[in-house]
C-alpha cells in the first residue's frame, strides 16, 4: 500500500532540508579569513615575528616579484596601482614618512613655517623640524598619514624621529623626542595605521609599548643590535638592514636575535640579499 504525503508535509520536508543545509554552510563561511581591506591597520601576529622576509625600496620601479612578505615603500613615489598589485599578492605594506624633517622637494613643504625648520637634515635639501611644536606639525603629519592610508598602506614607519641626537638647530631633549614619538604613534593609530619606529636606538626600550615594529639600519656595524631586543621580547618584528659586510658574516647574529635581516645598497633600489629564515 503506497502512502501519499500531503502537499503541506512535502513543503515542510523541503523547508527542513533547506534549513539543515544552511546550518551546515554557516560554519564553513565563518571559518574564512578575510584580508584586511585597504586603509586597515596591518596586523603583526607575534607567532610570525621571526619569520618575515622584507623589502625596502625607495628608488627605481617597484619590483612586485621580490620574494618578500613585507614591503617598505615611499609615501609619495609609490602609486595606488603598485600597492594594489602588492596587496593582491597578500603583501604587507609599510609607508615611510619623514616625521621629523621636511625637504624642499616635498609636496607639502610650504605647510612647515620657517620657524619650525632648523639645521640641515639627512636628506638633500632637508631641514630638521622642531618636534616641540606639535600644534604646527600635527595637521601636516596627519595628512601625510592619510596619503599613505589612501594608497592602501596599512602601516607607517617614522623616519627622522631622532632629531634630538643631532645638531637640529633646536635645543631638543630626550623627553621632547619621546613625547613627540608617542604622539605620532597615537596619531597613526587614530588613522588606522600600524606605527613602526625607525632607528632612534636610545629610545627603543621606552617606546616598545607604543610601536608595533621597528626598522633598523646597521645595528651590526654600530654594535647596537642588543638594544632592539625589547621589541623581540614583546613578539614584535624587527626589520633590519646592513649596507656593508656579507650576509654570511652578520646573519648569524641578527637571525639569532630574531630579526628579519638583509643586505641592501644605500640607494635602496630593488636589489636585496636576504638572510635565510630559521
Amino acid at each position: 500500500m503506497r502512502i501519499r504525503l500531503r502537499r503541506g508535509a512535502v513543503r515542510l520536508r523541503r523547508v527542513l532540508s533547506t534549513g539543515a543545509a544552511l546550518v551546515l554552510l554557516v560554519p564553513m563561511c565563518a571559518c574564512r579569513i578575510e584580508l584586511a581591506p585597504p586603509g586597515s591597520p596591518t596586523p603583526w601576529p607575534a607567532a610570525s615575528a621571526r619569520h618575515w622576509q622584507w623589502q625596502w625600496q625607495l628608488s627605481g620601479p617597484v619590483d612586485p616579484d621580490v620574494d618578500a612578505d613585507v614591503f617598505l615603500l615611499d609615501a609619495v613615489r609609490t602609486t595606488s596601482a603598485e600597492t594594489a598589485e602588492l596587496r593582491a599578492r597578500d603583501r604587507r605594506l609599510i609607508c615611510q614618512v619623514h616625521v621629523g624633517s621636511v625637504d624642499t622637494g616635498d609636496p607639502d613643504a610650504s605647510r612647515f613655517p620657517a620657524g619650525v625648520q632648523g639645521a640641515t637634515g639627512h636628506r638633500p635639501q632637508s631641514r630638521w623640524l622642531d618636534v616641540r611644536r606639535w600644534d604646527v606639525l600635527e595637521p601636516a603629519l596627519a595628512d601625510r598619514f592619510r596619503l599613505c592610508r589612501g594608497k592602501g598602506f596599512g602601516a607607517v614607519a617614522l623616519a627622522d624621529a631622532d632629531g634630538y641626537l643631532y645638531r637640529s638647530g633646536f635645543p631638543l631633549e630626550f623627553d621632547d623626542q619621546l613625547q613627540f614619538n608617542r604622539r605620532v604613534a597615537g596619531l597613526a593609530r587614530s588613522l588606522d595605521l600600524s606605527p613602526g619606529l625607525m632607528n632612534d636606538v636610545p629610545q627603543l626600550a621606552a617606546l616598545a609599548p607604543d610601536f608595533d615594529f621597528a626598522v633598523n639600519e646597521e645595528c651590526v656595524r654600530l654594535a647596537q643590535c642588543g638594544k632592539l631586543l625589547p621589541f623581540v621580547d614583546a613578539g614584535k618584528p624587527v626589520f633590519h638592514v646592513e649596507y656593508t659586510g656579507t650576509t654570511g658574516a652578520f646573519c648569524v647574529t641578527t637571525v639569532g636575535y630574531g630579526f628579519a635581516s638583509m643586505r641592501k645598497q644605500r640607494t635602496l633600489d630593488a636589489w636585496r640579499e636576504p638572510c635565510a629564515l630559521p
